[in-house]
């Protein structure tokens, strides 16, 4: 009975751009807040025709479903491009203050895990992922 008070996930069609979407969106919070900027990045990732019912959409599914179930949903719906694309960019998300949440890092290496992507293939693309958020190189 106390089911009916909980709130039910919207329907969203889990296209590869709104998973990449909840993906981000997993990650922004996994510090326990999303800022303004990053929902403004959500919405340019969502595309130039993308609307505030989709982006809201995209929210309310990923505030209501957990990481697990997204992934049991969407794991088998991608293509192993697609997967290696949304972890990258929650690895670029994660890193874009300079340092990887202990948060993010559990949830970046869940996602990959979960899709089947191998440390020895993402390795590459995360030193060069390090390398282009290492701003302070401009600085020396």
């Amino acid at each position: 009975m106390f089911g009916l008070f909980k709130p039910q996930a919207p329907a969203l069609a889990l296209t590869p751009r709104n998973c990449l979407v909840v993906s981000l969106i997993y990650c922004m919070g996994a510090d326990g807040e999303v800022d303004h900027e990053e929902i403004g990045h959500l919405h340019s990732v969502l595309g130039p025709s993308a609307t505030r019912q989709q982006l809201e959409a995209v929210i309310g599914y990923a505030r209501t479903t957990a990481p697990d179930a997204f992934l049991a949903a969407a794991a088998p719906q991608l293509r192993h491009d697609q997967k290696l694309c949304i972890v990258l960019n929650m690895i670029d998300s994660a890193m874009a203050d300079g340092d990887a949440e202990p948060g993010e890092q559990r949830l970046v290496m869940q996602f990959a895990e979960a899709f089947g992507l191998t440390e020895a293939e993402l390795t590459p693309h995360f030193r060069t992922l390090v390398a282009k958020n290492d701003r302070a190189v401009l600085d020396r």
